[in-house]
């Protein structure tokens, strides 16, 4: 039975949920994009809000309303055109856009960090104080949970009106649905998804204020708490606002609910923690349950990652690479932990590489395999992995590798039926839930001892140990690009299809690379672990994952020499400055990955063959191929049409005779004797 109370006081809960449900879901419908960064911009404007009453004394309404109606609008016409807009023309897949929504989460935060620091604001503006509300009896809600719903069906309506009825809703579904034909139509595409990003941006805005006073105002919070009710728009699949209404309220009321049962030991350890995460599980039963979701674009169900243009390099292009990482060997004691720490990570990226660069399966769970790794390692060296004796540090990373295998054959065969935004989805909720079921639980994390294994046990040793890992790692892999194996994961990833047409077991395969990944993965975890001798659930955390994935995709999500400069930038920046840097350095190039398709070694290659010398048939690369305004607009196209496409229409050609008549004669004409010939 309910209890009235509890479900009351579950309904402010709910409201919350549901604005920043909705919030989302509209911002979807009306951009094509899951942007990840709808609670970084919330959170900004709360924070704007709270700097123009708390520190500069506005009133609160007017700038509220300047903040709402003006400045979070114009945040999402810069984020449209500076950021997604070279995206959406050139028709990118969903790693891109994930990598970009992420760069802009990133960027906010540091910005907010920057600007206010982390100490949380206990005052908030409200906007509307109107205490409680007396029902029956002694029953009250909160008039702010009332004035939320209220808010929320009202955004409800007057985006199912416009969508419906309006021309501008028609125009705007077919932007989303598939750009280039609206344009052929004659819709002004650009306009049409402007309007579209100022509007998702201006219920951004509207979330972050309303939310505020709910909570603490610091950047995590309110960020990750928009984050957490991404269960609630899946459950909705996307599309249905009501049903996001009601799944919001009946989450908060069952979450309130299981606060008054009560069971003993380890039983009531696993109830607080599925009442205080019941966004989280929703989330993933929603995914695993429900059918498809209902998604926009062309792009919700691609597969195909943008790469790398494949080039001739320069001999010994490899060579830098070793000396970087044999670099810290020669370091002191202290330095040599912090860069035990780059094999590890990369490993761990490289895992990315396989199954987002290689497959076209979007994972942005590997954070959860990583730390199942360090912790499987961790409870084998223990003795406590289900009444084991103790287990040598070698013997241990052997076995966290090969334990965890079988959990990505189990955890990957939602990639059989799913692709694109679904599938990074459901990985994201298979890392949140085994963060917060397994990472975050005393029963399964004390106790454990976590060391550099014999015979390894000094720092240089140890660091050796994780080269040769690292480097047995990249063999593999390499041996698995240049296969049939290879060809055919390339085949999924460009057209999956075809690929099943041509007669190859596509779903057996997107397991199996699920599987090699998470392996991959544990390893580099347990490593990442040892390197710090100890388990430490936070550097495993869902959040850390998404971060990771932005940074494979911005050096390029296909090039393994990329995911090892990646760890190296992440771990060299916050060794060298602070800790943070670099989270917001993957976060500007995410950014700008519009500019850089392939990403940053793709464009760095690109830059150094255009200076290249001319290949044997005398043409020259076509470097304005590369830039998509110049490659999908008429303007572009006239200016392509302009520029020389190679050298030889640069060098002047030999003349050639005039065109007659008797030229075009079949028969060869007798010469005429020269003027004064005998």
């Amino acid at each position: 039975m309910l209890t009235i109370d509890l479900a009351l006081a579950g309904l402010a809960v709910g409201a919350i949920a549901a604005l920043a449900a909705v919030g989302l879901i509209t911002s979807y419908r009306a951009t094509g994009v899951f942007n990840l960064g709808f609670g970084a911009l919330a959170m900004v404007i709360a924070y704007l809000l709270w700097q123009q009453v708390r520190v500069w004394g506005w009133p609160v309404v007017p700038a509220a309303l300047f903040d709402v109606l003006v400045v979070a609008p114009a945040f999402g016409l810069l984020l449209e055109r500076f950021v997604f807009r070279g995206l959406m023309r050139r028709g990118a897949g969903p790693a891109e856009m994930l990598a970009a929504s992420l760069g802009v989460l990133v960027m906010l935060l540091g910005i907010a960090i920057l600007t206010w620091g982390t100490e949380s604001r206990l005052d908030p503006p409200t906007l509307f104080d109107v205490g409680t509300v007396e029902l029956w009896g002694d029953a009250t809600v909160s008039g702010a949970a009332l004035v939320d719903l209220g808010v929320v069906v009202g955004i409800a309506l007057l985006v199912g009106a416009v969508t419906r009825y309006t021309s501008f809703g028609a125009d705007l579904r077919a932007v989303v649905d598939r750009r280039e034909l609206a344009e052929l139509t004659g819709v002004a595409a650009d306009r049409v998804s402007a309007v579209g990003w100022a509007f998702g941006s201006m219920l951004a805005g509207l979330t972050g204020i309303l939310l505020a006073p709910h909570l603490r105002l610091d950047p995590f919070g309110l960020t990750l708490l928009v984050l957490g009710t991404i269960g609630v728009a899946v459950a909705a699949r996307l599309a249905s606002l009501p049903v996001a209404i009601l799944v919001a309220v009946a989450i908060g009321v069952g979450q309130s609910e299981l606060t008054r049962v009560q069971l003993e030991g380890r039983a009531q350890e696993m109830l607080q923690a599925l009442q205080s995460n019941l966004f989280a599980v929703v989330l993933l039963l929603a995914l695993l349950l429900l059918p498809r979701m209902v998604e926009v674009g062309a792009r919700g169900a691609q597969t195909r990652i943008e790469t790398g243009t494949p080039a001739r390099l320069p001999a010994l292009w490899w060579l830098p690479y070793p000396l970087l990482l044999a670099a810290p060997l020669v370091l002191s004691t202290d330095h040599l932990q912090s860069a035990q720490q780059v094999p590890a990570l990369a490993i761990v990226f490289v895992s990315l590489v396989i199954v987002t660069g290689y497959a076209g399966q979007v994972s942005l769970g590997q954070a959860g395999y990583a730390g199942l790794g360090a912790l499987i390692a961790a409870s084998l060296m223990s003795g406590q992995f289900f009444g084991l004796p103790e287990v040598p540090g070698l013997v241990a990373l052997l076995l966290a590798t090969l334990l965890v295998i079988p959990i990505g054959l189990v955890t990957g065969w939602p990639a059989i039926r799913r692709r694109g935004l679904a599938l990074a989805l459901t990985t994201f909720a298979v890392a949140v839930v085994v963060s917060r079921f397994v990472f975050a639980q005393p029963m399964f994390t004390t106790e454990l001892r976590l060391d550099h294994p014999y015979p390894f046990d000094d720092e240089r040793s140890f660091y050796i140990l994780e080269l040769v890992c690292l480097g047995l790692v990249l063999l593999t892999v390499r041996r698995l690009k240049d296969g049939r194996l290879g060809r055919m994961l390339v085949a999924i990833r460009d057209n999956e299809g075809g690929a099943a047409a041509s007669g190859i077991d596509v779903p057996g395969l997107k397991v199996f690379v699920f599987a090699v990944s998470a392996g991959v993965a544990a390893l580099g975890g347990a490593l990442l672990g040892m390197s710090g001798r100890s388990f430490d659930a936070q550097a495993f955390d869902p959040i850390a994952g998404l971060i990771w994935f932005a940074a494979v995709v911005v050096f390029g999500v296909d090039s393994v020499a990329g995911a090892v400069l990646a760890a190296a930038l992440i771990v060299g920046l916050d060794a060298g400055t602070r800790p943070g840097v670099s989270t917001i350095v993957i976060g500007v190039g995410a950014v700008l990955l519009s500019r850089m398709p392939g990403g940053a070694l793709a464009t760095a290659r690109r830059l150094l063959l255009s200076g290249s010398a001319p290949a044997a048939d005398g043409t020259r690369p076509d470097l304005l191929s590369g830039v998509p305004a110049l490659r999908l607009t008429p303007a572009g196209r006239a200016l392509r049409a302009r520029v020389p496409r190679d050298a030889a229409s640069r060098s002047p050609q030999p003349p050639q005779p005039p065109s007659s008549s008797r030229s075009r004669s079949r028969s060869p004409q007798p010469s005429r004797p020269e003027a004064g010939a005998k």
